[in-house]
C-alpha cells in the first residue's frame, strides 16, 4: 500500500534512492519532501493536543512511530506552504509564508517616501512639459503684422505700458452663412469699429475709449507698405479714417500725435475671433440695465441678466443707432462688455480645464494681429489688466470731450492734455471724461 501524498511513488521521486527510504520495516525518519503549491490554508484552528498530534502523526507514517514525532505536516499546511509557525516551519515552507504586515517572507516592504518623491517629479515634468508646449503653441498664433517701427515722429515714453486695442470689422475667415448670421455684411477690407487706449501701471489700470467719430488730425506720416513720406496737410477728419487710409501704422501715428501719449504695443480682432471666444467660453453673463434693439446690428435685448453667446455679444458691442449719442453709448458698452468677457475668462475654471482653455486660445489667436514686439507674456498682462479695470483701482472713462463739429466729437484738448501727464507719470487719474 503507497503512504504517500497523491502522484507520488517509488518512481517519480527521483533515481537516488539513499537516504530518502527503504524497503526496511521502519521509516529513516522526516523526509524533506520537494515544495508543492497548494492553495492558501483554511483558518487555522487551535492545535491538537500532544497526543492527538502524534497519533495523526503515526496514521500519515503508515503506522510506524519511531519515537522521533515524525510529523508530515499534510493536515496543517505546516510543511507545505503553511502560514508560519508550528514545526512544519521549517526549510521546505519557507517560500510559502506570509511576514508581519501581510508581506510574503523575503521581501522588503516598498518604500513609500522614495515612490511619493517619483512620483511628485515625474507629476512636475508632465506639468512644465505641457506648460512650455502650450505657451509655444500659442505664441506661434499670433500674428505679428505690425512694424511700430515704421511710425515716425513718435513722442517719448512714460512709466506704465500703453495698449492701443482695436476692434475692427474685419470679416476675414468668415464664411457668407457667418456673415449673414452676425449681421455683419460683406463689405471688403476692414475699419476700426472700437479703439481703446489701455495703460497698465502702478495706480491700476485705466481703460479709455477713443470714439470712431472723433475729430483728429491726420499728421505726416511713412508709408506702411511703399515706405513713401507723406506731408501732413492739417486736415481734420474721424479717427477710424486713419486705418482705413494706411492701416495699423497710420492709426498709431495718428493717435500718438493727437495725444502725446506713446503707444507700445498693439492689438487687433476682427468680428469673426470676437464672436468664436464668447462661444468658446460657454457665453458672457451681462447685466443689461435698459433693453434695446437696432436692425442693423441685430440687436435684441431686454433688461436684465442675461448670458450672451457670441452672435449676441457682437450686436451688443456693435449697436449704435438704438442710442441718443450713438458713438459715446456704444463705447460705453464696449469698454463694460470688454471687461465682463476677461473677468470671467481669467478664472481658474478656464485656465484650468483644457478643454475650455485650447478652444479659447485657439478661436482668439487665430484672428489676433499684434505688433512684432509683442510677446505672449504681454498679451496676458494686457488681458489681465483688462479684467482689473472694473475691480481695486481700474477706471475707465471716455476720451474727455468738449462738444461736436459737423457730426464729429471734438476732444477737450485741456483735460487730455492733463490725462496724459498723468499717465505718463503712472499718476493715479483723476481727470473726468466729461
Amino acid at each position: 500500500m503507497n503512504d504517500w501524498p497523491e502522484g507520488w511513488s517509488d518512481d517519480n521521486r527521483g533515481g537516488n534512492r539513499y537516504g530518502q527510504g527503504s524497503a526496511g520495516e521502519r521509516p529513516e525518519g522526516a523526509r524533506v519532501m520537494p515544495h508543492v503549491q497548494r492553495p492558501p490554508a483554511p483558518p487555522r484552528q487551535r492545535p491538537a493536543p500532544p497526543r492527538q498530534r502524534q497519533a495523526q502523526s503515526q496514521q500519515h507514517s503508515g503506522g510506524y512511530d519511531d519515537g522521533a514525532g515524525y510529523d508530515s505536516g499534510y493536515n496543517t499546511g505546516e510543511v507545505y506552504g503553511g502560514q508560519g509557525g508550528g514545526r512544519g516551519n521549517g526549510r521546505g515552507g519557507q517560500g510559502g509564508g506570509q511576514g508581519p504586515g501581510g508581506y510574503a517572507q523575503g521581501r522588503s516592504a516598498p518604500d513609500w517616501r522614495r515612490r511619493i518623491k517619483i512620483g511628485s517629479l515625474s507629476l512636475v515634468i508632465v506639468v512644465l512639459a505641457v506648460s512650455i508646449g502650450t505657451y509655444f503653441w500659442a505664441d506661434s498664433k499670433l500674428k505679428r503684422e505690425v512694424d511700430l517701427s515704421k511710425v515716425i515722429e513718435r513722442p517719448e515714453g512714460g512709466d506704465g505700458t500703453n495698449y492701443l486695442i482695436v476692434g475692427s470689422d474685419s470679416r476675414e475667415g468668415m464664411t457668407a452663412e457667418d456673415k449673414k448670421k452676425l449681421h455683419t455684411g460683406s463689405a471688403e477690407g476692414k475699419r476700426t469699429d472700437s479703439m481703446m487706449i489701455l495703460h497698465d501701471g502702478s495706480n491700476g489700470p485705466t481703460l479709455i475709449s477713443l470714439p470712431r467719430d472723433s475729430n483728429v488730425e491726420i499728421p505726416s506720416f511713412k508709408g506702411s507698405d511703399s515706405g513713401k513720406l507723406y506731408p501732413g496737410r492739417g486736415r481734420f477728419t474721424k479717427l477710424n479714417a486713419a486705418y482705413a487710409m494706411d492701416g495699423p501704422e497710420l492709426l498709431v501715428r495718428t493717435v500718438e500725435f493727437n495725444t502725446g501719449l506713446r503707444i507700445d504695443h498693439y492689438c487687433e480682432i476682427g468680428f469673426g475671433g470676437f464672436a468664436k471666444i464668447v462661444d468658446a467660453i460657454g457665453g458672457v453673463e451681462l447685466d443689461i440695465p435698459k433693453g434695446f434693439k437696432d436692425k442693423k446690428s441685430g440687436a435684441d435685448f431686454k433688461a436684465g441678466k442675461q448670458t450672451l453667446n457670441g452672435e449676441q455679444s457682437l450686436a451688443f458691442v456693435r449697436t449704435r443707432y438704438a442710442f441718443a449719442q450713438a458713438d459715446l453709448a456704444r463705447t460705453k458698452n464696449q469698454q463694460k462688455f470688454l471687461a465682463a468677457l476677461a473677468s470671467q475668462t481669467a478664472t481658474a475654471s478656464t485656465i484650468l480645464n483644457p478643454f475650455k482653455l485650447y478652444p479659447t486660445m485657439g478661436a482668439g489667436l487665430d484672428t489676433l494681429v499684434v505688433d512684432k514686439d509683442m510677446s505672449l507674456w504681454s498679451l496676458g498682462q494686457m488681458f489681465f489688466a483688462m479684467k482689473d479695470v472694473t475691480g481695486g483701482d481700474g477706471k475707465s472713462m471716455n476720451m474727455p470731450i468738449s462738444g461736436f463739429s459737423g457730426g464729429n466729437v471734438v476732444w477737450d484738448k485741456t483735460k487730455v492734455k492733463q490725462l496724459v501727464e498723468q499717465l505718463k507719470n503712472d499718476e493715479k487719474v483723476t481727470v473726468t471724461e466729461n
